[in-house]
């Protein structure tokens, strides 16, 4: 038996992970909404900063690149067979890929020619537009709520777009960005029926970086050695973001938390205040407010819906 300091830590570590192993599921998944808030504001704060000199294309190239690097120790448990690297919808994988990749410029060139907190919010139009994709893809049945509740959150989105005045072109990248978000959801939705999740962020990975190569090329900026290591903090930055935020859903129940997974909205505004001057107004306040309302109220209504089938199901179950 050894004795010291790494003894002592993982005696620490592991009391701690005993303790929260012992919180219930809807706390477990909100503090790892929280978390996974936290890191995406600061990857986003660090494309922001990195953007206002590199090109957005070689953030995501490293978003990307280093993204897969940290899933390679899961890549190597799970093998090149099924669970592994092997997909039974190489297709759709590429197709998913492709559109994350798409979705994920977008992002950037929003965050770099916008006050975070305004893309941000625009970014959460996706829940928006998820509603006519799942009755596209999906077949899904939407009630006239959800449907209200899509076209209430959208006119959030016209008083941030200013329609008035002069609209910012990045502020319409940024709600593309948000529609191929969506469509990559419907997509991993689809996928996730055949493949693992690790399956899913292998092909994620490689589509981007393959992707995102060749732009980055063609708009290389040499980045500094402290850019190249914030750039490395980013990238593995926004892949252990999207890993809370896996684990944060897979045990707790989506009503519960989803409210703190649209907290990143205050730590964005935070940041853009100290760092970049960014002080939102009245139209970005209240547009903000509808479009997070509005999806808030087709996430809760999605769930009780789908809560409302199984039971229906487990009745039926029963009765035969």
């Amino acid at each position: 038996m050894t004795y010291g300091p790494l003894s002592s830590l993982r005696e620490a570590g592991g009391a701690i992970a005993a303790r929260f192993s012992a919180l219930a599921p809807n706390v477990q998944g909100a503090i790892w909404l929280l978390c996974s808030a936290v890191l995406f504001s600061l990857m986003k704060t660090l494309a922001k900063y990195l953007g206002q000199r590199l090109d957005p294309f070689q953030v995501s190239l490293a978003r990307a690149f280093f993204g897969l690097v940290v899933i390679i120790p899961f890549l190597l448990r799970a093998g090149i067979g099924s669970g592994g690297i092997t997909t039974k919808v190489l297709p759709l994988q590429l197709l998913r890929g492709l559109v994350g990749t798409s979705a994920m410029f977008c992002g950037f060139y929003a965050v770099t020619h916008m006050p975070l907190a305004d893309a941000q919010s625009l970014n959460f139009a996706r829940g928006l537009f998820l509603v006519p994709l799942a009755i596209l893809f999906l077949k899904e049945v939407v009630g006239l709520r959800r449907v209200i509740a899509m076209a209430v959150g959208f006119v959030g989105v016209l008083i941030m777009l200013r329609p008035t005045g002069e609209i910012d072109p990045a502020a319409l990248i940024a709600l593309l960005g948000a529609a191929l978000v969506a469509f990559a959801t419907v997509l991993v939705k689809i996928v996730s029926r055949y493949d693992s999740p690790v399956t899913l962020m292998f092909y994620t990975g490689v589509v981007g970086t393959c992707v995102a190569a060749v732009p980055a090329y063609l708009n290389w900026v040499e980045p500094t050695l402290i850019e190249y290591g914030l750039l490395a903090i980013m990238g593995m930055t926004g892949a252990t973001a999207h890993n809370f935020f896996i684990r944060g859903y897979a045990v707790g129940d989506t009503t519960a938390i989803a409210p703190f997974e649209y907290s990143s909205l205050i730590f964005v505004t935070i940041t853009g205040f100290f760092f970049f001057a960014h002080v939102p107004d009245v139209f970005s306040i209240l547009g903000a407010a509808i479009i997070v309302g509005a999806s808030l109220y087709i996430v809760r209504r999605e769930a009780r819906v789908a809560k409302r089938e199984r039971e229906d199901a487990q009745k039926v179950a029963t009765d035969l």
